[in-house]
Parts: structure tokens; C-alpha cells; sequence
């Protein structure tokens, strides 16, 4: 498995916002801390695990927070960013409100 940059995980990200049609967290240090999470996961795990999550121990059991998670969608929809606040809906961002705990919906919750 090829290690990651954080260059290329940058990348990943803002290809992740431009095809979901998301913004990215307008916090930079914010921001750089996620990519370094997902970085680092990538290269623990070969693959982007969300850096909000704990690994349950395969690419299978995790399909569901590999970013971007199975939740965002939903998140960003409801809350205006996901849960990890990588991803901001353009509403979202344009409102000038900061991110905010949001509930878990991973494991029914």
C-alpha cells in the first residue's frame, strides 16, 4: 500500500466538496488537523478512515465512515455540516454560524 501525503489527502478532500458540491471547514488549523487525521489513517489502515471515528478493524466493518461517511449527506442536510465538520453544505457556510456537536447516527443512534 502507498503512503499518503498530506498534499494528496488535501486533494482527496477538496475532489470530495467539489463532486458533493460542499465547502470545506473554514477553520484552517481545523482543517489541517482533519487532513493529517485522515492521513495518517490512510496510512495506517490503507484507506481514509473519517478522523472522528474509532476503527472497528477492516475496510468492511468500517465501509460506513470511510470518508466521506455514509452520514454526511444526511448531516450536512439536517445540521449544515458533518460530523467530524470536515464538510459544509454551501447554506451552511454562507450563514456565518459556527459548527456544532451534532448526534452520532452511526450504530442506529
Amino acid at each position: 500500500m502507498a503512503e499518503k501525503s498530506i498534499e494528496q489527502t488535501k486533494r482527496f478532500t477538496e475532489m470530495v466538496a467539489a463532486k458533493q458540491g460542499w465547502i470545506l471547514t473554514k477553520d484552517p488549523a481545523f482543517y489541517d488537523d482533519l487532513v493529517t487525521g485522515l492521513t495518517t489513517n490512510w496510512n495506517r489502515y490503507g484507506y481514509y478512515l473519517c478522523p472522528c471515528r474509532d476503527s472497528e478493524g477492516s475496510r468492511e466493518a468500517d465501509a460506513d465512515v470511510l470518508c466521506p461517511c455514509a452520514y454526511a449527506k444526511g448531516d450536512a442536510e439536517t445540521y449544515g455540516h458533518c460530523f467530524c465538520s470536515l464538510y459544509w453544505s454551501p447554506e451552511f457556510a454562507r450563514s456565518g454560524k459556527s459548527p456544532s456537536g451534532i448526534p452520532d447516527r452511526r450504530g442506529g443512534s
